[in-house]
């Protein structure tokens, strides 16, 4: 029997927790600081990723006739065929964060994808995440955008509970969706 292809959210792992790094709370840290972390601590935040991550570069230039942008990480996923870009946020997720990514996912797309790479994948690395940011977005429906939450530590026990309790409901609401019939996009 031949196994289905790996999607992203086989591999991509949400949250991450970043406490090799060794930074204070989020609010006394800066973009900067955490990206020369995470270089200096590659490997491990490798494997925090997930498995296939090749490192491909850091403030990876890109230009458009009239802008220059930099995006903060890029790795190479050996499993999934295709690139990953990740973009660092030290705050919650805005909706500027997700068009930032969506337009930095195209542009690779255009300027620096192989003819036989899969899609890119454009993931923003973010402190909190807003589920009425993510369900009113590009990101609802985008399979190769992802917000990741990160933690700088590991969470107590009381706020370990509260994140399964949060990754429930979501899921029940997703699932809620996906058992209904005929599916709300059939539906005119």
């Amino acid at each position: 029997m031949i196994a289905p292809p790996m999607q992203p959210r086989d591999i991509l792992k949400d949250p991450l927790v970043l406490e090799f790094l060794d930074l204070p709370s989020h609010l006394d840290c800066k973009e900067k600081d955490m990206e020369k972390a995470i270089i200096g601590h590659l490997q491990h935040f490798m494997l925090e990723l997930g498995k296939g991550f090749a490192f491909v570069g850091r403030q990876q230039y890109i230009r458009t006739e009239n802008s220059d942008f930099f995006i903060d990480l890029v790795f190479y996923n050996c499993l999934l065929k295709c690139y990953v870009l990740i973009d660092i946020k030290m705050g919650a997720l805005t909706h500027q964060d997700i068009g930032q990514m969506d337009m930095y996912v195209r542009m690779y797309e255009t300027f620096k994808k192989a003819p036989d790479d899969n899609p890119t994948i454009g993931i923003i690395l973010c402190s909190e995440k807003d589920q009425a940011v993510v369900k009113f977005s590009v990101l609802q429906e985008n399979r190769q955008l992802f917000a990741t939450r990160y933690m700088l530590y590991l969470p107590t026990e009381e706020e370990l509970q509260q994140l399964i309790e949060t990754d429930r409901n979501i899921l029940e609401e997703e699932l809620a969706t996906y058992n209904t019939w005929p599916p709300p996009h059939f539906t005119s």
